[in-house]
């Protein structure tokens, strides 16, 4: 588990839980310990598919969108000060009256936040542990203005929210995929990882596709995707792409996979990309793909394609084209 402060205050006696109702979870992931909290009093926010997947399969309620009252809510901090500031906002609001616990990592970010958090209400209690700190403060309004003002246009004219993947602009590596893709693509083709829907876009400027499957994990960037993309050709999965199931064999896979499990670079995340599309393409499919430089993801392509060849690139990032799927039959 990334942190126990939670836990920690709890069984310390520091921190009491109210006697009942909801305990609003916001942002809580299966890497926080949630081990002494009544998972039939939470209701935990997330818009992460993998992480709201798995911790409905441990029997919380989980949701996209926070449904109050609550008697008290717990703010995970996100690594983006925006987006938990509104996480804060969210939850005062939601839980009028009742106590709000923010927890998080010196990396992303806490110890300014609690500072800020201080300058607008009293703190009734703090723990420091595991390289993070949490610390609880009765709601208040007076954090009404860190409201998130929704999803804007950014620097590029498109739709963008904070906390998704290059909200501020274009990714120049997805710019160089992008630029990279052939005239035709053949008629159905998936977006893994859609994000907000840059690479998408594009490959809606050519005439003969029939169908895009924008398959993308953050409820929040899909929902601009919807925005961004006026196109009845566009179809929407809010899943895990590499546990996603196309509804026809694919001519052409496009991604821009991440590489970070929760906090930690994981390039095994993107290997499983590789071999999801591998699955979903045809015979004669194909996968265009750009990652950074240091990926190893060369011998996992050559593991599931007949061919692979770097067709553009620099020294941070490489653009990939791979074609003929190797993997047993459904």
């Amino acid at each position: 588990m990334a942190t126990s402060r939670l836990t920690t205050c709890l069984q310390d006696g520091s921190l009491v839980l109210p006697p009942e109702g909801r305990i609003a979870l916001f942002g809580a992931t299966t890497d926080h310990d949630l081990s002494a909290l009544p998972v039939d009093r939470c209701q935990v926010i997330q818009t992460f598919r993998p992480d709201f997947d798995a911790l409905s399969a441990r029997g919380f309620d989980c949701v996209t969108q926070e449904t109050g009252p609550y008697a008290m809510a717990v703010v995970f901090l996100p690594r983006v000060r925006t987006q938990g500031q509104a996480m804060v906002a969210a939850a005062c609001a939601a839980a009028p009256g009742g106590l709000i616990l923010v927890d998080g990592l010196k990396t992303d970010g806490i110890e300014p936040m609690l500072k800020a958090c201080r300058a607008r209400a009293a703190l009734l209690g703090q723990v420091s542990k595991a390289h993070g700190k949490a610390a609880w403060f009765a709601a208040t309004d007076a954090f009404a203005d860190w409201s998130s003002p929704g999803p804007c246009r950014n620097a590029d004219g498109y739709l963008t929210a904070p906390g998704v993947f290059s909200a501020d602009g274009i990714d120049p590596a997805s710019a160089a995929l992008a630029a990279a893709l052939p005239a035709k693509l053949g008629q159905s083709v998936a977006d893994f990882g859609a994000g907000w829907g840059y690479l998408s876009a594009q490959i809606l400027t050519r005439p003969d596709i029939a169908a895009l499957h924008l398959v993308e994990a953050d409820h929040a960037a899909l929902d601009c995707a919807r925005a961004n993309l006026d196109d009845t050709r566009a179809k929407f999965y809010w899943a895990d792409a590499t546990a996603w199931t196309s509804p026809e064999r694919l001519d052409t896979v496009v991604m821009n996979p991440p590489f970070h499990t929760s906090r930690n670079a994981d390039p095994s995340l993107g290997q499983s990309f590789i071999a999801a599309a591998a699955r979903a393409l045809k015979p004669v499919g194909h996968l265009w793909i750009v990652a950074n430089r240091h990926l190893p993801y060369e011998a996992t392509l050559a593991g599931h394609f007949a061919d692979t060849t770097e067709v553009a690139g620099n020294g941070g990032f490489k653009v990939l084209h791979a074609q003929r799927p190797s993997r047993p039959r459904r």
